[in-house]
């Protein structure tokens, strides 16, 4: 049976946002007073299609890793981000550095994401692809 692509579903979180968890195990993290404080960290991943987040920090999830000595690699216990419901982190507002939902407006012709206090919420820095491909390099040296 022939497998069809859903197409891509929006979401409005997106990499290199502060979030903040506003549900789960991070949101009933206690500092040392005994007053909730919940976790608030940058998203590393999105998949939008699974509707999951990666957060620096949180939600870790312990693995346990065999040794391979032929291909160079450790074993032992590694400690990596879990993903997690993008249900349970909220957007921080860059006014109130409180938990918001976004909508989007149109400004200057740009669409763009803004917080419920009407502050614009920056796009997260784009990162740019700086290797060359082999094909660049073998039209650039037909060209001399």
């Amino acid at each position: 049976m022939k497998e069809f692509n859903k197409g891509t579903v929006r979401s409005k979180i997106k990499k290199g946002d502060t979030v903040v968890f506003i549900a789960g195990k991070e949101y009933s993290r206690f500092d040392n007073n005994g007053k909730r404080n919940p976790y608030s960290g940058e998203v590393m991943a999105v998949d939008v299609r699974k509707g999951k987040v990666k957060v620096a920090g949180a939600a870790i999830a312990k693995r346990h890793r065999k040794a391979v000595p032929q291909m160079n690699v450790e074993g032992g216990i590694i400690e990596m981000e879990a993903w997690v419901d993008i249900s349970n982190v909220s957007l921080v507002d860059p006014k109130t550095k409180k938990p918001t939902k976004i909508k989007y407006e149109t400004r200057d012709g740009k669409k763009v994401r803004v917080a419920k206090s009407g502050e614009l919420i920056p796009e997260p820095p784009r990162r740019v692809n700086t290797k060359k491909k082999a094909s660049d390099d073998e039209t650039n040296s037909d060209n001399k």
